[in-house]
């Protein structure tokens, strides 16, 4: 399993990143976005607003997937 970070965010519990993969763990589940540069998961861990890091840069420009994590 993938190391997450814990980080505060309204919305944003945890980030976590590995082979190009980008995972985020909401208040409302776990999704996982495929092909995302290291240097812009980076910029997401760094960004003030994690959300708006989010809406603004990667929700719509990566490909997304829920993860059912009760398997």
């Amino acid at each position: 399993m993938i190391n997450m970070t814990p980080v505060e965010s309204s919305n944003v519990v945890a980030i976590g990143y590995g082979d190009n993969t980008l995972y985020v763990k909401y208040s409302s589940g776990m999704y996982k976005y495929d092909n995302v540069p290291k240097e812009v998961a980076e910029k997401l861990l760094n960004a003030d607003s994690k959300g708006r890091f989010m809406n603004d840069y990667i929700k719509g420009s990566y490909n997304c997937t829920k993860l059912n994590l009760h398997q």
